[in-house]
């Protein structure tokens, strides 16, 4: 009788798979020749939810829009990573100036679950278009109602706020400062990142709850550290980095922490313009409840001589070959797709 029910879980599993393939894609192009001009039309165009996900497919081009998703189930698929560009010039600072929260303070604002992004560049080029610092009128300031904004400030490309299953796939994600990616759920949140470019400044790479991200490059063009971790909701958080490398301006800083995190690097290679610095916890008035956890295994500065601080030191009873999707996400989700999850029913 198991047995039947097994095969039966594996049949459904499979035409579930087959449906998904066959739904027709909505199509978005600039030129306006298909079923949109615009990404955020075609998101509006969904219901809010759906038993199997909707695909946008977008084609290659210029896309200057803002994008709201807070529908769940969603796959955005690029034509092409390097020409299919979704962009704003948004300064974090200047955002809360007149907005109470950060919804709206990234070029790709996300609060809907199961969103798949693939082929694509989200940039928000604030830094990059705006050399100088700004002084603007700033409602937000009740004392002189008048603010600084600098091109240093936090630009997010992604900014989530209790979105959770968010799986990103050969993306490029781009800014010049602080927060680039920004997935934020301490509660249940869950993200998946493989085959992704990411730069920018300070914490360009700083989810919060369970984050996965393999194969990727990570670049800082400025800032005292590139990746951050928020592990504070639960103890069993974390952020795993397996098989990335990273590079940026002479003398840039891995990573730092303000409150409980968890990091696991693995086989990660450094660029010989990596400081001397190891991850570090910034001075704060957070409580730290479970100490310092942050853990390499077989990680290498490309050029030069490895640093002491990132020897391996897994802690006891892990051992690299254990540190895998299906670990981290404690099998509550398979965003290796429908292959990896019918595998993980039949070992």
């Amino acid at each position: 009788m198991k047995h039947g029910r097994s095969y039966s879980l594996v049949i459904l599993g499979l035409l579930a798979g087959i449906s998904t393939l066959a739904q027709k894609k909505i199509i978005v192009s600039v030129t306006g020749k298909n079923d949109f001009i615009s990404i955020q039309a075609a998101i509006n165009s969904l219901s809010d939810s759906s038993d199997q996900p909707r695909i946008i497919y977008i084609k290659e081009g210029f896309y200057r829009e803002k994008l709201f998703i807070e529908k769940n189930n969603i796959i955005l698929e690029g034509e092409d990573r390097d020409k299919t560009i979704i962009t704003q010039d948004i300064a974090r600072d200047e955002w809360r100036c007149d907005h109470p929260d950060d919804w709206g303070v990234a070029t790709m604002n996300v609060n809907g679950n199961d969103i798949t992004l693939q082929n694509l560049t989200i940039a928000n080029d604030y830094g990059f278009n705006v050399k100088e610092n700004r002084i603007i009128h700033c409602a937000a300031d009740t004392i002189t109602h008048i603010k600084t904004i600098p091109n240093t400030g936090h630009q997010m490309a992604l900014r989530t706020i209790k979105a959770t299953r968010l799986k990103a796939i050969h993306c490029h994600f781009r800014a010049y400062a602080g927060d680039t990616v920004s997935p934020w759920n301490t509660v249940n949140g869950m993200f998946y990142f493989k085959d992704c470019l990411m730069e920018g400044g300070v914490d360009f790479y700083c989810p919060r709850g369970w984050a996965w991200a393999e194969n990727c490059q990570f670049i800082a063009n400025t800032g005292p550290a590139s990746i951050w971790h928020d592990g504070s909701g639960n103890a069993d958080e974390k952020t795993v980095l397996k098989n990335c490398s990273f590079d940026g301006y002479n003398g840039f800083k891995l990573g730092r922490y303000h409150r409980d995190a968890q990091f696991y690097l693995v086989g990660c290679r450094f660029s010989k313009n990596m400081a001397d610095s190891d991850i570090y916890l910034v001075p704060t008035t957070n409580t730290i409840r479970w100490g310092r956890r942050v853990y390499y295994s077989d990680c290498h500065r490309v050029a030069g001589d490895d640093y002491s601080w990132y020897a391996n030191n897994l802690p006891t009873g892990v051992n690299e070959k254990d540190i895998t999707v299906d670990w981290l996400f404690r099998n509550k989700w398979h965003p290796q797709g429908i292959e990896q999850a019918l595998k993980n029913k039949t070992d």
